[in-house]
């Protein structure tokens, strides 16, 4: 029954003179999908489900493309909220594949509006790159929009993205070396960044790039002794990104706000995952980031009371790339069983082996407290299908200590020892199960050990790399 369901028609029942007829409720429901009726329930307080966000709750690559893939079908809107070209999302319709790296995955929908928020940086080339490329295989990329206060990564940031960490003997982050770091750096140094809004202004794009490009130089031949760049070949190529891309800037804020007000669903997406957030995350072996549902909001001008759900997308086993402590890490032989074969847990953008692990309950649960995580998309259950023995971290031993709270000290987290259950394994193929009640028990038995682990109750399942791989537990935009 409706009221069962929805979380968030505050005293829905109690508001409206309708019986508990659970056909009444069900007709209520779908009288609030069309816009006028939605308008009336608004106004009165009875508030529909229009704006999900997607966040991933580990170290990122959990597979939030597949899934925003997947919710953007019903989505008017979907938009991409932080980071750069260093992350990339592999989405598979029927026999093709799709790898995005800056574009949303609402871009496979025909119709679907898609934005790049804010609080993205964005390489124009790559961009058009990948958008010249999605329209040879047939993709109408028309609908993309790009916000006027994005800032864009310039040809001296992936130089000294490379040169600091080659320049570091210890302590290395593990860069992409795409120039992300730099951007963002620069974007809080506020002297030496330029937006999007910049770029389409010729007089104050040459102004001000002329003084930028003094200052990297300096520091290109002072400190590193590189050649430095030429600024008429970076004024050149610019000018001609913004005259490819100017008809899709514009005020994003705007745009899904007036969508949020009108009733339409949109969907946020971010890159990475939440242990790759700059405040939330491993700290310094981080992104420059914000991939945390927060992020959402400073990163599209979206207000905190226009968010109405954050779904959580987990592995069923943990996977991270780059540098830093990863207490549940497998470090012999048996990892192939993961990374290998159906795993395929290899980077979309940089193509680097990913280091793997058994679930982390800890994390889970940091992760679901820091998001705020309504519901959870638990991802590639069929990769664990032939293990006949399946770990679950439910805490650290930390010397005399056990510890349940994920820790800020990287240290004491490399100190950390996982506290392991075991649990049997299914040991049958899941690929084909469409409902819940069609996985092995023991299958459902661990997914609800995750549900437990991260006090948040599943919403959906991942079973395959294909959309048609997904069971469904709840309706997401109810």
């Amino acid at each position: 029954m409706l009221e069962d369901r929805v979380i968030f028609y505050p005293l829905i029942i109690e508001r409206i003179n309708f019986c508990h007829n659970s056909k009444v409720l069900f007709d209520f429901k779908h009288l609030l999908k069309q816009k006028k009726y939605f308008l009336v329930a608004k106004e009165r307080g009875w508030i529909f489900v229009s704006s999900v966000v997607v966040v991933g709750m580990q170290w990122g690559d959990e597979g939030k493309g597949k899934i925003t893939d997947f919710i953007s079908s019903q989505a008017d809107l979907v938009v991409r909220y932080q980071g750069g070209n260093n992350a990339g999302h592999t989405v598979a319709v029927e026999d093709k594949e799709f790898k995005l790296h800056l574009v949303p995955s609402g871009i496979l929908y025909q119709g679907t509006l898609c934005v790049l928020g804010n609080g993205v940086v964005i390489n124009p080339g790559v961009l058009l790159k990948e958008l010249n490329g999605l329209s040879k295989e047939g993709i109408d990329v028309s609908g993309l929009r790009i916000s006027d206060r994005a800032h864009v990564i310039m040809p001296y940031h992936p130089v000294l993205d490379k040169l600091d960490e080659d320049n570091r003997v210890t302590s290395k982050i593990g860069t992409t070396g795409r120039g992300i770091g730099p951007a963002y750096g620069d974007k809080y140094a506020r002297y030496d960044s330029l937006r999007m809004i910049d770029l389409l202004d010729e007089a104050v794009f040459e102004e001000r790039l002329t003084s930028i490009v003094e200052a990297k130089n300096k520091l290109l031949t002072k400190l590193y002794g590189k050649p430095g760049f030429d600024l008429t070949s970076i004024l050149t190529e610019y000018r001609e990104y913004a005259g490819q891309l100017k008809e899709m800037v514009t005020d994003t804020s705007v745009l899904i706000n007036k969508a949020i007000k009108s009733g339409q669903k949109v969907l946020f997406e971010g890159a990475q995952g939440t242990l790759l957030d700059v405040d939330h995350g491993t700290y310094p072996f981080v992104s420059s980031s914000s991939p945390s549902a927060g992020g959402a909001c400073t990163g599209t001008g979206v207000g905190p009371t226009q968010i109405n759900k954050v779904l959580g997308v987990i592995k069923s086993y943990s996977t991270r790339v780059g540098e830093g402590p990863f207490p549940t890490e497998i470090l012999d032989d048996s990892v192939s069983k993961l990374r290998d074969g159906r795993g395929r847990e290899y980077g979309v953008t940089t193509g680097r082996a990913r280091r793997c692990g058994w679930f982390d309950g800890v994390i889970g649960e940091y992760s679901a407290r820091v998001n705020g995580i309504t519901s959870l998309v638990v991802m590639k259950l069929d990769v664990l299908d032939e293990l006949e023995t399946i770990k679950i971290c439910t805490g650290y031993r930390y010397k005399n200590s056990i510890i349940k709270e994920f820790p800020a000290s990287l240290k004491t987290l490399a100190e950390c020892r996982p506290i392991y259950e075991e649990m049997p394994g299914w040991l049958t193929d899941t690929t084909k199960a469409k409902e819940w009640q069609k996985l092995p028990p023991r299958a459902r038995d661990y997914l609800q050990r995750i549900a437990e682990l991260t006090q948040t109750p599943i919403a959906m399942v991942s079973v395959g790399w294909r959309r048609d791989e997904t069971i469904i537990v709840e309706d997401v935009w109810s």
